[in-house]
Formats: C-alpha cells, structure tokens, sequence
C-alpha cells in the first residue's frame, strides 16, 4: 500500500470510533494482532469485539484530535501519535489536563488494504484515578 492509502485507513478508524460506527470491524483483517495496556494480547476479530465492548463499558463518548495526528509511516507501518479524550460513564470528562494530557501513540501493520496489527499505547487511567502512582510519578500536588 502506498503512504497516503495507509494513512486513510488508520484515519478512517479513528473517525468510526469517534463516531460510534461499529463497522470500525470491517477495517481488520480477520487474524488481527491486537494489544491494549491491561487488555493484554489478542488476535482475532472477536477479541477486538470484545475490547471493544470492555472500554465502552467505561465510556460516554471518545475523540481524538486527528487533525494534529503525527504520522509516521515505514513500508505498510503506520505510527501514530495523538491526543484523545473523552467522556467517562460518569460524566468524568478526560484529560484533565492537569494529571492527564490524553497521550497515545499506536502502531498499526497493512496487509490487503486491511489493519492486521494494532497495538495501542496508552495509561488506560483516563480520568487520572491511580492516586498511588500520581502521588509517586507526578510533579503536580493533587
């Protein structure tokens, strides 16, 4: 695939997500490698189903400010570095920018003009609850 065909795949499953599109599955190859901080490893279709379903377990709504996306691209590797945020079930808007500054970077792998690998890099800590390591890590007081 060439550069620009890979960065409108990637594009377009941030736009499904946002949008709540659940056709965001048929961008995946059906043996997909899939990873996410305390998700763990997967492969398959049916486990990024069920990650799916998990973290929207924990969220209202998401976005991700795909205008200011850095890309990086190399053969049919596409990085991505990124802000989101969104909101929590219980109304906890995210980042807080104070704590949380909505980060991620994501590495995505093309094959037959489909995502066959995906492993998102994120602290799954979205609405900046882990008070032990934000007291150890942090420079700012809570």
């Amino acid at each position: 695939m060439e550069k620009h065909s890979l960065i409108t795949l990637v594009k377009a499953y941030f736009e499904k997500i946002d949008a709540g599109d659940p056709t965001y599955i048929d961008l995946f190859h059906d043996e997909v490698t899939f990873f996410f901080p305390k998700f763990g490893d997967a492969v398959g279709k049916q486990a990024l189903l069920e990650f799916g379903d998990k973290i929207g377990s924990s969220l209202n709504s998401i976005w991700h400010d795909i205008e200011q996306f850095n890309f990086i691209v190399s053969g049919n590797t596409v990085v991505v570095e990124g802000q989101e945020g969104g909101v929590m079930r219980d109304g906890t808007k995210w980042p807080d920018n104070h704590i949380s500054s909505g980060r991620f970077c994501s590495v995505f792998e093309c094959n037959d003009n489909l995502i066959a690998r995906m492993y998102i890099y994120v602290d799954p800590d979205f609405p900046s609850r882990d008070s032990e390591r934000i007291t150890t890590l942090s420079r700012v007081t809570l």
